[in-house]
């Protein structure tokens, strides 16, 4: 049974995905930060939230924690009366939830390097230019059959806060979002939702991508 809603977050990670979501959707909720490099929050060990040691993590009552930013943002749906998805079975429910496992394992899992030093994007060039040739054929095919305004028409789902955190690595790694222009018409226009500026005001700076 859900009795609450806690998110454990880092700046600038896929937790902000939820966190948009959760900001639209007016339901109550806490966020606690994390700090990643030293796997630790305002009570010590993050480990014993998430043995993954990684975000976003969703508290629903004193002793549950849901992981996995696809799974999170379908149960926050659920709580807000599914307004960000599809009826259950229909033909539209099974797209949305096909594009965000795309979004999942083949755009969030080639973002994260693992010839990065530290942190969870690439920050050295070589690692930028590894990551930008596996993303870049997959970011192609969202941009061939974006629907607009949103990924999949007329409707905002679950699956547009997910994607912005896509577009928003892509700004952070100065890779050319230029080439996509639906894929950038679709960012400037997340940028203007009330919830994602509130998003990333609460949130502030991510950490650096220099070189360590």
């Amino acid at each position: 049974m859900i009795t609450m809603l806690n998110l454990f977050y880092a700046s600038g990670t896929s937790a902000m995905a939820p966190h948009i979501l959760l900001q639209a959707s007016g339901l109550p909720f806490t966020i606690e930060k994390v700090n990643l490099d030293q796997k630790t929050w305002a009570n010590g060990d993050y480990n014993r939230i998430n043995e993954k040691s990684y975000v976003p993590t969703l508290q629903t009552s004193p002793n549950t924690y849901l992981t996995e930013c696809a799974v999170i943002l379908e149960v926050i749906d659920s709580l807000a009366d599914n307004q960000y998805a599809f009826n259950y079975g229909t033909d539209a429910y099974w797209q949305l939830r096909t594009w965000v496992n795309y979004i999942a394992t083949e755009l969030h899992k080639n973002f994260i390097s693992p010839f990065r030093k530290g942190n969870w994007l690439p920050n050295t060039d070589e690692s930028k230019q590894l990551v930008w040739q596996r993303v870049a054929p997959r970011l192609k095919f969202v941009e061939a059959h974006f629907a607009g305004p949103w990924l999949l028409g007329q409707k905002f789902t679950f699956a547009d806060p997910y994607l912005f955190v896509m577009t928003n690595w892509m700004k952070r790694l100065d890779y050319p979002l230029a080439q996509f222009p639906k894929l950038a018409i679709f960012d400037a226009q997340m940028r203007q939702l009330q919830s994602v500026s509130e998003v990333l005001q609460i949130e502030g700076a991510p950490h650096s991508l220099t070189d360590k």
